[in-house]
């Protein structure tokens, strides 16, 4: 049996419900979220400052943040920002410890997502690490479609190495989620892609942001903690996906799945798993 083996949860309600129409209200949000606060997750990824046109469901993130009870967590918390004018409003926060960014090694993703090249998202990347850095917070990079894409970019691990490199050295970014944005990655791809980026940069800590199906994720997570993999997002009952990668949400990791994988594997996760059975019956109640 494993006995206090680390490893990190990041539940992510932002990316259960950036996709979803109509609006959540903000007093349903606040509740649901109180409730994970109480789950004992690393970190919530909790909203976004993004333009509300790309994404109304989260046009509320900072009367979120202003109404959210802190008193009873241990949890960090997390916000995406797509620009440097996010960046600035996020880090603003007093209660928000990351800023995180999705910077695509697929052009066409990266054009779609954050409306710029690849080029034009490593300079603004530099621009939010910096604010990051100001503001006293901790940027955490995605590196969004690293496992594939549906466009025909071209990937490997040799691209996303040469990305991540710059990310550390010369940004001094230390944590890095790679990312299978549309649900599209093999297994094989998750071990080989985590076997050669986490010996070539030992100092950062990688993490898996897998989209998946009930018939899949348990081969995906499998794959990324054989190659050492111990981050991991997702997001109660597999709910959300990336709106901005095609017309249909793959679902996240069914976090709740991965806790009782974990949990029956003798890998102790340190959360409240009765609170985390309220806020699964929750989660059922807040979306549609």
């Amino acid at each position: 049996m494993v006995e206090k083996t680390q490893v990190k949860l990041i539940e992510c309600p932002r990316d259960a419900m950036q996709g979803i129409h109509p609006f959540i209200p903000t007093e349903v949000k606040v509740d649901y979220l109180n409730g994970l606060l109480r789950v004992g997750f690393h970190t919530i990824d909790i909203g976004s400052f993004v333009s509300p046109k790309a994404i109304p469901q989260l046009a509320d993130t900072a009367e979120v943040l202003a109404r959210i009870d802190l008193s009873e967590t241990r949890s960090k918390l997390l916000v995406i920002v797509a620009n440097e004018r996010g960046a600035e409003e996020a880090a603003k926060q007093e209660s928000v410890t990351y800023l995180g960014y999705p910077f695509s090694i697929s052009e066409t993703f990266q054009q779609r997502n954050t409306n710029t090249s690849i080029e034009g998202s490593w300079a603004r990347t530099a621009h939010i690490a910096e604010t990051a850095r100001k503001a006293g917070k901790e940027l955490v990079v995605y590196i969004s479609m690293a496992f594939g894409n549906p466009y025909g970019d071209p990937w490997n691990a040799d691209i996303a190495l040469r990305w991540t490199d710059r990310l550390v050295n010369e940004l001094g970014v230390r944590i890095i989620a790679l990312s299978d944005t549309v649900g599209v990655a093999k297994s094989e791809d998750i071990n080989s892609m985590f076997s050669a980026l986490i010996p070539a940069l030992p100092e950062v800590e990688f993490g898996a942001h897998l989209h998946a199906r009930l018939d899949n994720w348990k081969t995906k997570t499998d794959a990324a903690w054989n190659a050492g993999c111990r981050r991991f997002d997702g997001a109660l009952k597999g709910y959300g996906g990336c709106p901005m990668a095609e017309d249909e949400l793959v679902g996240n990791l069914a976090m709740e799945a991965f806790v009782q994988d974990l949990e029956q594997r003798g890998i102790r996760t340190g959360l409240d798993l009765e609170q985390l059975r309220r806020s699964v019956a929750q989660a059922a109640v807040v979306f549609p």
